[in-house]
């Protein structure tokens, strides 16, 4: 059986029928040992999405969260309804109370729901800051260590510390990314690539020791990033060898539009119902 993986909430769509696209991300993954969920999106599309492209929520091993925002994690109760009791696997900063500023402007962005109330939906929570296998062949990344100067983080971002004390910007300790080992390669699925897409290429090729990947997909967070930084992640790209970009959710247009024109055939857009299969 191959690996698949089939994008089930992004901003876009990719087919014109029974899906439907929001703001957030999720990654329905097939293997050979079972099905995983990187991600619920923020709960407008999951469950719909999911029946529409035929993927079964109930035969999930596992939910992995790839960070504490309302956009990955808001569809985790409807989820949890499907499936029942699961482990979900994430850092333990995810439940952090996290605000974004602007100007006037103040919006919680945190995960909308308080942590015993997902306890009593079935989640099963597995917190951890390494590195981690959580099914064969699938690793989550865990804490990813911040080397590049030209990645950082969003200055419109803040957080709050247990202790009432801000933290500004935010710095995102809770950004995980997955690595899913294929009969093609390595292919890596990223929910906003907060800590910085070169930060997470390096931490999992030194961790797994390898010198190839076949594929990333997800939110690539370069909808944000200057032109060094978008430079600088073009040449990863290359270094890594890295075949087929999909890009999702908080990449944006313009920096979509520009790595179509820099990558050609390599790259394709992550939409509700784009599916990877190696």
């Amino acid at each position: 059986m191959p690996t698949r993986l089939t994008i089930l909430c992004e901003n876009s769509v990719a087919i014109p029928f029974g899906v439907v696209g929001e703001h957030g991300f999720a990654c329905f993954i097939e293997t050979p040992d079972g099905d995983y969920l990187f991600d619920t999106g923020q709960g407008f599309g999951i469950l719909q999405n999911a029946v529409a492209l035929k993927k079964d929520l109930a035969s999930i091993k596992g939910i992995m969260i790839s960070h504490g925002h309302y956009d990955h994690t808001g569809g985790l109760p409807l989820v949890l309804g499907v499936r029942g009791a699961v482990d979900v696997f994430g850092h333990p900063d995810m439940f952090s109370e996290r605000y974004w500023t602007n100007g006037d402007e103040h919006r919680f962005i945190g995960i909308p729901f308080r942590r015993e109330f997902l306890d009593a939906r079935g989640a099963q929570f597995r917190l951890n800051r390494e590195f981690v296998e959580v099914g064969p062949g699938v690793w989550l990344t865990g804490e990813i260590p911040r080397r590049t100067a030209f990645e950082k983080g969003d200055a419109n971002m803040i957080a709050l510390t247990p202790q009432g004390e801000t933290q500004h910007p935010d710095p995102l300790t809770d950004d995980l990314s997955l690595a899913v080992d294929t009969p093609k390669g390595l292919v890596l699925v990223l929910g906003c690539a907060h800590a910085g897409m070169v930060n997470i290429i390096d931490h999992i090729m030194e961790t797994l020791n390898r010198d190839r990947i076949y594929a990333v997909i997800g939110g690539t967070h370069l909808g944000f990033s200057g032109d060094e930084q978008f430079e600088e992640t073009l040449k990863t790209l290359d270094r890594f060898k890295i075949e087929k970009i999909g890009v999702s959710h908080c990449t944006g247009l313009i920096k979509a539009a520009q790595l179509y024109n820099r990558l050609g055939d390599r790259f394709f857009f992550g939409s509700v119902g784009t599916t990877l299969e190696t």
